[in-house]
């Protein structure tokens, strides 16, 4: 497997559960992964200087993570999200707003040097609802390489320009099919099965790669040539926060080590249904990820 630099940047927080918190946000979640994956990873985003904020150095100091980019906002609190999960463990967000990670910023010296090194760049469009932060995310889409989007629309934290922007700059594209859905309307007026609307992204956003994940009905990858899909692995759901972000982990991975299209797609919604089997986002065993490196190693 190669050694890539994978560059994450946008939100980190807690999920605040009814008994328990748990760091999290997608991009935080996806570095986390794949520094799990590889040993190495950029993330970007902001934390306050808060009891929060101390966790979360804590815990990235004690999970040898990079904390290069990840800036403290004295005037700003860290990010939090109140979870309820429904009754078939779906999480439902109440996003705090005003947070630290709403106001990243990377000075000149650090976007040279992110941009010459980084194979791929990973972002949503949570932190870009603030005007710095969607500055700052928006001035690394001349990435070089891989431009990776992880929609995560939340509420009503989005807009058409946003998206637009997103689409038009990335060349892989992670959506679930609710967002799916939100694009075609946006773009074409109506609802689409999801190969046409998928095609029709593609073409329209020059997008190479794009994936639809389903929640329990697995998902759907498409490249420039081909397409494949996977179910959902059947396992005793504790809840789902995090799922995607595990799939685009080893999405990312597949796709800069040239694996083929349909081992990606199988292994990604594997890996996602292993995060469904526990309570937040973030794998605590390193066995688990043990055996998925034994299978992106073996192409």
């Amino acid at each position: 497997m190669n050694m890539n630099l994978i560059t994450s940047i946008g939100e980190i927080l807690f999920d605040i559960y009814k008994n328990e918190k748990q760091i999290g946000g997608a991009p935080f979640n996806f570095i986390y992964h794949i520094n799990k994956f590889i040993g190495q990873g950029w993330f970007i985003s902001a934390i306050g200087n808060d009891e929060y904020g101390k966790e979360i150095q804590e815990f990235q100091n004690k999970n040898k993570l990079s904390t290069e980019f990840v800036k403290i906002k004295n005037e700003k609190t860290t990010g939090k999200v109140i979870v309820k999960l429904n009754d078939n463990k779906i999480p439902q967000y109440e996003i705090k707003t005003n947070a630290a990670y709403d106001f990243i910023e990377l000075n000149i010296e650090s976007k040279i040097k992110i941009l010459d090194n980084s194979d791929l760049i990973y972002f949503g469009s949570l932190a870009q609802r603030n005007s710095v932060s969607r500055e700052t995310i928006q001035s690394l889409f001349p990435a070089k390489k891989y431009l990776f989007c992880d929609l995560n629309i939340r509420q009503n934290f989005y807009t058409k320009e946003i998206i637009e922007t997103s689409l038009s700059a990335c060349n892989i594209l992670k959506i679930n099919s609710e967002e799916m859905d939100l694009i075609c309307n946006l773009f074409f007026s109506k609802s689409l099965p999801i190969k046409e609307g998928v095609n029709k992204i593609k073409s329209r956003f020059n997008i190479d790669f794009v994936s639809v994940t389903k929640g329990e009905e697995g998902a759907e990858l498409f490249s420039n040539s081909k397409s494949v899909s996977t179910k959902a692995k059947n396992v005793n759901i504790v809840d789902t926060v995090g799922a995607g972000d595990a799939y685009s982990s080893i999405l990312a991975l597949g796709i800069l080590n040239n694996l083929d299209l349909e081992k990606i797609n199988n292994l990604a919604t594997s890996f996602a249904a292993e995060v469904c089997k526990q309570q937040g986002a973030l794998i605590k065993d390193d066995n688990i990820y043990s055996e998925y490196i034994k299978e992106l190693l073996n192409g």
